[in-house]
């Protein structure tokens, strides 16, 4: 893709942020399942979290 200007630049970099946070928010409930340690199992947890909230707030940014 062509950026022709900053604000082409920025929304492919929020796209780009989207799909990294779908992509762990997908992968994290896998991690912590088999995550031996209950300390990692509960970071992985509170990471999900906090990627699912950073996912909800990304959506409501404007994407032309």
């Amino acid at each position: 893709m062509k950026l022709n200007s900053l604000e082409d630049l920025l929304v492919e970099e929020l796209r780009d942020l989207y799909s990294a946070e779908n992509q762990i928010i997908k992968a994290l409930p896998k991690m912590a399942k088999t995550a031996s340690n209950s300390e990692l199992q509960q970071g992985f947890q509170e990471h999900l979290e906090q990627a699912r909230d950073m996912c909800s707030a990304s959506s409501r940014c404007a994407m032309p």
